[in-house]
């Protein structure tokens, strides 16, 4: 439960650091939503074997995580959170393609591990992307840009209640750990079956707040518009921001930057 908790605060943590106002956070959401896009596809595109290409998009991160002041630290917790998944993808990868690819000295690098380390560069710039857009835009706004950029809403409001319930769900599975821990003066450990009824009692206390959230938001006159505080206005810096880094991951995805630069080190030092 503990970690429950911890991934509670997380999730708040990153709410508050969109309310930063870097230039990083002061960009149009909907200019922010299409340079994630172009981002993503830009580094889901490379072939299977491809590493040392992707490199170039990781520090175009690292510099946009320095420019909006997000603690990197907090992200590469993410980051491991989500890492056993791209490992469970790509796992079995040097176990079925023995082709050999790179040799470097007596050490030969077959075709499954190249492919399993772009798996996991690949999920590391694409979350670390990812969540960087939220961190400096919020979720709310996120969820408008996109409909604002042609989204149905309905889809986007289906994100919004959804990322708005996981707190509910975590705050009411909170308060039956507080309880059920109150009275447990032996700290006897849970059982399947006291397992199984605290999942089904967290179920229904879920969606009996969720209903009265839902009704509440009605009485309020909710009726499925995402609105926002920040009024959006494209900027002509915030077009050309877009141009610059469409450009940049032009360059980066048709150009081996780091197979230029080696060649030209290494010229150098002939």
């Amino acid at each position: 439960m503990a970690k429950i908790q911890s991934a509670f605060f997380d999730l708040s943590t990153l709410e508050a650091l969109a309310g930063n106002t870097t230039a990083i956070h002061r960009l149009d959401p909907r200019i922010k939503v299409l340079t994630t896009a172009l981002f993503v596809l830009a580094v889901v595109s490379f072939d299977k074997y491809t590493i040392s290409a992707m490199l170039p998009f990781g520090l175009f991160l690292m510099v946009i995580i320095h420019a909006a002041e997000i603690p990197a630290g907090y992200l590469g917790k993410k980051l491991l959170v989500v890492s056993p998944f791209a490992v469970m993808v790509g796992i079995f990868n040097p176990f079925l393609d023995h082709q050999p690819i790179l040799q470097l000295g007596a050490l030969t690098i077959t075709g499954g591990w190249l492919s399993f380390g772009s798996i996991l560069l690949r999920c590391i710039l694409t979350v670390s992307a990812v969540l960087v857009l939220i961190a400096t835009t919020g979720f709310n706004a996120v969820c408008m840009a996109m409909v604002k950029l042609g989204m149905p809403k309905i889809f986007a409001v289906q994100l919004l209640v959804l990322y708005r319930y996981i707190f509910v769900l975590i705050d009411e599975g909170l308060s039956m750990h507080r309880a059920r821990a109150q009275r447990s003066f032996r700290r006897q450990p849970m059982g399947m079956r006291t397992f199984a009824h605290l999942v089904g009692q967290l179920l229904l206390r879920t969606l009996d707040r969720a209903e009265r959230i839902h009704l509440a938001m009605l009485c309020r006159g909710f009726d499925g518009t995402i609105r926002i505080r920040q009024v959006l206005s494209i900027t002509t810096g915030d077009l050309l921001a877009l141009a610059g880094c469409a450009t940049l991951f032009f360059i980066m995805r048709y150009y081996a930057l780091p197979e230029l630069l080696g060649r030209f080190i290494t010229g150098l030092s002939s």
